[in-house]
């Protein structure tokens, strides 16, 4: 796979997602915890199948082989699933999201640690420019709000840092059971919450229904396109370009469902697709200088 396909991979999957928020409008009274285990409940079935045909009906031959690399991935998407839930609760919305632009920087950090990849220099740019246009984006709703949200919505960033570096780690041509354990693990979270809580697991079979086509098809699918993805681009690239979710999303519900972005939402999502371009442009040109250097 080429770094370009790459690139292309995983901003399908930040497109993907991106339509999270226009599905979750659907939702009429579950509550978050129910839509996250039956999100999770949709999306293993998914991973799983696709596991099971590329490694030619031994999927738990393939699943055993992620070791250490799959569980600590699998734990890292239940901090930013589980995360990013209870942070929406508890603390602003604008919060949760500018916190949220942590992970590339987490990503890089836990990736030059363990992993030696060093983090070029427009890639750092980037991710500076990203974090501006996402403050362009949220500065009018941001606000001190409660801090159990915004150290919730830190550590969502750094488990999903934690995750892109795992496939990284991992080393091995199939990463996909990465993804599928934290949908596991997830839907055992939920569902120990929902316990815990007193809540029924079960909300309305239209929310069921709902919940769980998110998780099959936009879940699901954008899990494949990141993990796929993530042979060829370092782990803090990964996060960078998946930020683009964030630049669509709200475009998404302003297109389809007429909900208002403000105008600093839009500036700010272009200072983000610029950071995006940036880093994919200059990562390319890299790769072809590579490429032509090793030529004879």
């Amino acid at each position: 796979m080429r770094y370009g396909q790459g690139v292309a991979l995983v901003l399908a999957a930040g497109s993907l997602w991106s339509l999270m928020g226009l599905g979750l409008r659907q939702i009429e009274a579950a509550s978050v915890w129910q839509i996250l285990f039956w999100r999770s409940v949709g999306m293993v079935p998914v991973l799983l199948a696709f596991v099971w045909w590329r490694s030619g009906g031994q999927p738990l031959t393939t699943i055993r082989k992620v070791g250490l690399a799959g569980v600590i991935g699998g734990l890292g998407l239940v901090f930013a699933f589980a995360g990013a839930i209870y942070a929406i609760q508890t603390t602003t919305i604008a919060n949760a999201v500018f916190l949220f632009t942590a992970s590339p920087f987490v990503a890089a950090i836990l990736a030059w640690v363990l992993l030696g990849e060093r983090v070029r220099p427009w890639t750092w740019a980037a991710i500076a420019l990203a974090v501006a246009g996402m403050y362009l984006m949220v500065r009018e709703g941001l606000a001190m709000g409660a801090l159990a949200g915004n150290i919730a919505a830190l550590l969502s960033a750094a488990g999903f840092g934690a995750f892109s570096v795992a496939l990284r780690w991992g080393k091995l041509s199939e990463m996909l059971p990465v993804s599928m354990l934290g949908g596991v693990f997830s839907a055992l979270v939920a569902a120990g919450v929902l316990a815990v809580q007193g809540q029924p697991l079960a909300p309305s079979a239209w929310d069921i229904g709902v919940s769980t086509g998110i998780g099959a098809l936009i879940l699901a699918l954008g899990m494949l396109c990141y993990t796929l993805g993530s042979r060829v681009i370092p782990a803090a690239e990964l996060t960078l370009l998946s930020l683009i979710e964030v630049l669509l999303a709200p475009l998404w519900v302003f297109v389809f469902l007429g909900e208002t972005a403000s105008a600093a939402t839009f500036a700010g999502g272009g200072v983000l697709l610029a950071a995006v371009a940036l880093n994919a442009v200059m990562g390319a040109r890299a790769q072809m200088a590579q490429g032509l250097a090793k030529a004879p």
